[in-house]
């Protein structure tokens, strides 16, 4: 890091913690007690503090990885400096937690853009430090900065094991891994996209070694033809049918498969991924919460997705896979006809922006939902498109942990969308610095109504004196 960049550097994180600072003061004048998910998270936390941790409430789905970590953090307070329990597990003191985890992340992230994209020298210091800066205020991740949920300590070993993946530290990685499953279980798809990142490394080295042999020039990861498509197929197969090649790709991600089996034990012990109450948090065959997470990709990425140059390219690949793109709507139409549900907290609970997009835009018509397949293939292939820079196994890998991800979820929230996004918009080629700049006023935007419409437009609801506050 050169010392302009190093000064950048530290001039933007110094100055994030100390805005996140001052939204954390005026959050926590206005809301003192508990919100939502927090009236569960909260009382947890103070039973570990007291040395409880046979206590559970069972109304909670995730496992105690937040808990843990927050007496781990905060007990050495009552040592060093002789606060009491009281003081130290107070609502305040556990969401500043998450805050010390947003300067975690904030350095992660720019870890990650240098190691995703050293090979490009063309990208300023300049550049990185502002994509940190977007990716540090993307706004579902920066809400929940503020209130003591698990997405902010989620996101931090979660992408503390993609970094240490990267950097060949496999042992580590999967460790942090296990650490970012005991805060999520559904985790431990990001540390099987991580073990699949390695593979699709290897893969993509002896497709290249094969392609010299016969001469021919490398396949793009969506360029390719249907013939071509099948070669990579044909390459694929043989390649895992080699006992050789196997002992190679297990030897290399072994800490990864050991982690799977560990879940798996987790799973068959446990009756299920789910901790606590399950009634709520079925797995179902939701398969266009994979559109909604395209659409909410294009929303938060439209400076990247919706360029002049993308949509003219859209338009002629329809215009000359027409039949393709034809097949494709009409597989959509069915999927979304025969595969949308609708969660009772969707429709239950108007706390959430979900419920308003719900009701303002779904609940309309019945035929709303189909109108919207067109924008979703555009969203999708769009995507992709910007990911192209990647080897065709590198996004195999991640559009299945993406699939495996999201649409089990009968529930539509916003925040599973969190790490799928960062992935994404780590790995696409770093944009110039006019693109960067909407991004970011994109950002502060939606951030300043999000805190607004919470911090100040509060309401009540029938026979109940508690204050509701709006949230993604």
């Amino acid at each position: 890091m050169e010392r302009s960049e190093a000064y950048g550097f530290s001039a933007a994180i110094s100055g994030t913690f100390l805005l996140a600072c001052l939204l954390f003061s005026a959050l926590n004048r206005q809301q003192r007690a508990p919100y939502m998910d927090e009236a569960f998270h909260v009382p947890q936390a103070q039973a570990y503090c007291e040395g409880l941790f046979q206590q559970w409430d069972p109304m909670i789905t995730t496992l105690p990885g937040l808990y843990l970590m927050s007496v781990g953090i905060v007990k050495p307070a009552v040592w060093l400096f002789g606060w009491s329990g009281s003081v130290v597990c107070s609502t305040g003191m556990l969401r500043f937690i998450n805050l010390l985890f947003s300067v975690g992340n904030f350095y992660l992230l720019y870890l990650l853009l240098c190691k995703i994209h050293h090979k490009n020298k063309t990208v300023s210091g300049f550049q990185r430090i502002l994509s940190t800066l977007t990716l540090a205020m993307f706004p579902t991740l920066y809400f929940f900065t503020f209130l003591y949920y698990t997405d902010t300590g989620s996101v931090f070993f979660t992408l503390f094991a993609y970094l240490m993946c990267l950097y060949g530290n496999h042992k580590t990685s999967a460790l942090l891994g296990f650490c970012g499953f005991m805060f999520r279980q559904t985790n431990i798809i990001w540390t099987i996209f991580c073990g699949g990142s390695v593979v699709a490394q290897k893969l993509s080295e002896a497709w290249k070694t094969e392609l010299q042999k016969k001469k021919e020039e490398r396949i793009s990861a969506t360029k390719g033809s249907f013939s071509e498509l099948i070669k990579v197929v044909q390459f694929l197969t043989e390649y895992i049918m080699s006992f050789k090649n196997l002992v190679t790709l297990i030897v290399l991600t072994w800490p990864y498969i050991l982690l799977v089996i560990v879940f798996f034990a987790f799973v068959v012990i446990n009756g299920g991924i789910v901790v606590g109450d399950r009634s709520s948090h079925e797995a179902c065959f939701h398969i266009p919460q994979l559109f909604y997470f395209f659409s909410f990709t294009l929303f938060f990425s439209f400076p990247h997705l919706m360029t002049p140059n993308k949509i003219g390219n859209f338009l002629r690949s329809v215009r000359k896979h027409l039949i393709q793109y034809s097949i494709l709507i009409a597989i959509s139409l069915f999927l979304v006809w025969k595969f949308t549900y609708v969660h009772k907290y969707l429709i239950g609970d108007n706390r959430h922006y979900t419920f308003y997009v719900w009701r303002k835009v779904f609940q309309r018509h019945d035929l709303v939902k189909y109108i919207f397949v067109p924008a979703y293939i555009f969203a999708g292939w769009s995507l992709a498109d910007s990911l192209k820079s990647k080897s065709i196994f590198w996004n195999l890998i991640y559009f299945v942990c993406v699939f495996a991800v999201t649409v089990p979820q009968k529930l539509l929230e916003f925040r599973y969308f969190i790490l799928p996004f960062l992935i994404y918009r780590l790995n696409i080629p770093v944009p110039p610095l006019s693109r960067l700049l909407l991004e970011l006023t994109l950002y502060v935007v939606v951030n300043a109504v999000s805190f607004h419409l919470f911090l100040n437009k509060t309401f009540q609801w029938p026979n109940s004196e508690e204050i509701q506050r709006f949230m993604w």
